[in-house]
């Protein structure tokens, strides 16, 4: 569903969107230093599809990681999906487990 979509970095706002037809889905961050903390995710009631957070989220840590700097999820469902995706463990700070 979101291959087609382009995952936009709005820096003013500091958030990460994806715009689904007229809706927008957006995942909150703060940057410090070499730390990105992702603090909030909103999906718009429309959109149903299950796996659609998982493609989200999916993107936004392949668009960290070529960045190079380290995730700090303080949300809930962000930490949740870090711990079922191994490989996105290894971008979390030194002295960080989830």
């Amino acid at each position: 569903m979101t291959d087609a979509l382009e995952l936009v970095d709005n820096d003013f706002l500091r958030q990460f969107e994806l715009k689904i037809e007229d809706d927008l889905a957006k995942i909150e961050y703060s940057l410090q230093d070499r730390k990105i903390f992702l603090t909030k995710m909103c999906i718009p009631e429309s959109i149903t599809s299950e796996e659609f957070e998982t493609d989200f989220l999916t993107l936004v840590f392949e668009n960290i990681s070529e960045r190079n700097i380290s995730v700090v999820p303080t949300s809930p469902e962000i930490a949740k999906f870090v711990r079922r995706n191994r490989k996105y463990q290894k971008m979390l700070p030194v002295g960080i487990r989830i």
